[in-house]
């Protein structure tokens, strides 16, 4: 319930405090006076948009809080689940800065825009006249039946079938897609694989190859350099071999004449030690180097492969060639295990689908079941609003498919004729006879949903005389179950609240500002006077609100 509301720096309200208690509470006031600006104010800690528009004083931030009370609403949980601190009266806060920037509190914890609004949803219920063109809508029409049904515990199982239902049926749908583009290409990607693993790659492979094809196409001339090196360091005639002993035999000679540190002789040693073992391997590999006219051939065609490979797979050498081979590798068993993980979706898609059935069906049985109660109670409520040869009837159809809601679509049927069979209500009524039929379900509703607030602006529009007190008799019977706030300019409402506000114009230096002030019973008389006879007050007119007040206060006791 809304116990206080509190507005600064909005549109045309520069400071604002108002107190709301349960019943019904009227506000009054001429037009443009700012009625609909007060709920403007509202609807921002309801989650509305909001930009630097908005702001009276441009200079300054705008600030809207509303006190609600709470604890008897069941709203722990979704406190809890939003990591809001649980307290009643929660405090709703909206900022707009100067710059455009908004933020949204909830108890001094801040908020997004759409947990704000989620929330506020279940607070409070605001009528404005274009909601009655909602009445079309499928959807709308369902929380309508669904409500006076009692389905609420049954339709969130559904809704949490229904969400693990789309998710299985993503899954199932991605990778059946996925699933049948490899498919069309497994053809070629299992003969790519096959061909680079009957090449039976392996790593350092191409570098082996192309120094062993170097050598063998100039095995002749390397050869015969590899002669040459081994005759110049160990060959018969003066080699360099000998050269070098001789020179350490005459170091030998006279090194006990030289400074021992310079240590001629072993230098020489390790010299001979290196040449000689220079020279073993020269010619070694000289005898082992032999042109063979039927190794090349076959390097040749063994590159040329890897070479071929490498250009088909666009890969830049033969380590990347062998990570393409396990890429390829991996992709034919993810398509294998692909078809492992669908036949396994197909069964829980299957399974999911039928508990899915089920609850819908489940619904749709309670739904139907509950709509000649509906339907009658519309009827009598239109009745008493003044007109006796109103009928509404509801149709509920098997939709092509699930929706969050089941699977049903519902349509309400209106017609105020008696000659005249129901038809589509959006098609048929007036704008006052879908006021009257948005009056009736809101009133059906207060005894069946758990809504602590709710809030008609000029909801009573197109109506007057009888019927007008009929439609303050019904917003006071639903304020016996919840907060009511009524706009109205009809004295036979007005004169049924329990409390009163009126909202006027006030001219402040260069600027026109919104007031609201809660009024008192005399001055609650001269209002409704004023709803009765216009601008001029007159002394009938204070009388007959007099009495107006008089018999609705007799009608509450």
């Amino acid at each position: 319930m809304l116990q206080k509301l509190s507005v600064r720096n909005y549109a045309l309200i520069r400071e604002l405090d108002l107190s709301f208690d349960n019943g019904l509470t009227i506000i009054t006031g001429e037009t443009g006076a700012g009625k609909s600006i007060l709920l403007g104010a509202l609807s921002l800690i309801l989650g509305s948009r909001a930009d630097s528009a908005v702001l009276l004083d441009r200079e300054e931030k705008c600030i809207v809080e509303g006190y609600f009370k709470i604890d008897e609403y069941d709203l722990r949980e979704v406190f809890s689940e939003n990591d809001l601190d649980y307290e009643s009266p929660a405090i709703f806060r909206r900022e707009v800065t100067p710059g455009g920037k908004s933020r949204a509190f909830i108890n001094d914890t801040p908020v997004t825009i759409s947990v704000m609004k989620d929330i506020g949803d279940k607070l409070i219920d605001i009528h404005s006249q274009h909601q009655s063109l909602m009445l079309n809508s499928s959807v709308f029409q369902l929380n309508i039946i669904d409500s006076f049904a009692g389905t609420g515990t049954l339709r969130a199982r559904y809704r949490e079938a229904y969400d693990e239902y789309r998710r299985l049926r993503k899954e199932y749908d991605l990778l059946k897609e996925k699933a049948d583009r490899n498919k069309a290409d497994l053809e070629y990607h299992q003969f790519l694989h096959n061909q680079l693993t009957e090449a039976n790659l392996r790593a350092g492979e191409q570098d082996e190859l192309e120094q062993e094809q170097e050598i063998l196409e100039h095995a002749e001339e390397v050869k015969q350099a590899l002669l040459n090196i081994s005759s110049l360091l160990s060959g018969d005639n003066k080699s360099v071999l000998s050269m070098i002993r001789e020179v350490k035999s005459t170091a030998g000679r006279i090194s006990h004449f030289l400074p021992p540190k310079l240590d001629l002789t072993e230098r020489l040693s390790s010299i001979l030690i290196e040449l000689d073992d220079l020279a073993a391997e020269t010619d070694k590999l000289s005898r082992n180097t032999e042109a063979d006219p039927g190794r090349l051939p076959v390097i040749t065609a063994r590159l040329d492969l890897i070479y071929t490979l490498i250009r088909k797979h666009r890969v830049k050498d033969l380590n990347d060639l062998i990570s393409r081979q396990e890429e390829l590798s991996g992709l034919l068993r993810s398509i294998a295990s692909g078809d492992e993980r669908l036949e396994e979706l197909e069964k829980l898609l299957g399974s999911s689908q039928n508990t899915l059935s089920g609850l819908a069906d489940e619904m749709s049985e309670k739904r139907t079941s509950s709509l000649p109660g509906i339907e009658n109670r519309i009827t009598e409520l239109l009745k008493q609003l003044g007109m006796p040869n109103a009928r509404f009837r509801i149709i509920i159809a098997k939709a092509r498919d699930y929706t969050p809601y089941g699977n049903d679509e519902a349509d309400f049927l209106f017609s105020a004729n008696r000659q005249t069979e129901p038809e589509n209500i959006a098609k048929v009524a007036s704008g006052g006879e879908l006021s009257r039929v948005m009056l009736s379900l809101k009133s059906l509703l207060t005894q069946s949903r758990n809504l602590p607030t709710i809030i008609f602006d000029e909801i009573d529009s197109g109506v007057s005389g009888e019927v007008a007190d009929k439609v303050g008799r019904i917003l006071e019977g639903m304020g016996r179950y919840m907060q009511v706030i009524n706009i109205t300019h009809l004295p036979q409402v007005a004169a049924r609240g329990k409390k009163h506000f009126h909202v006027y114009k006030e001219d402040s230096g260069d600027s026109t500002i919104t007031r609201i002030r809660l009024l008192s019973s005399s001055e609650r008389v001269l209002e409704v006077a004023r709803l009765l006879s216009g601008s001029e007050v007159t002394e009938i007119s204070i009388k007959n609100a007099r009495e107006l007040i008089r018999s609705d206060s007799k009608t509450n006791e």
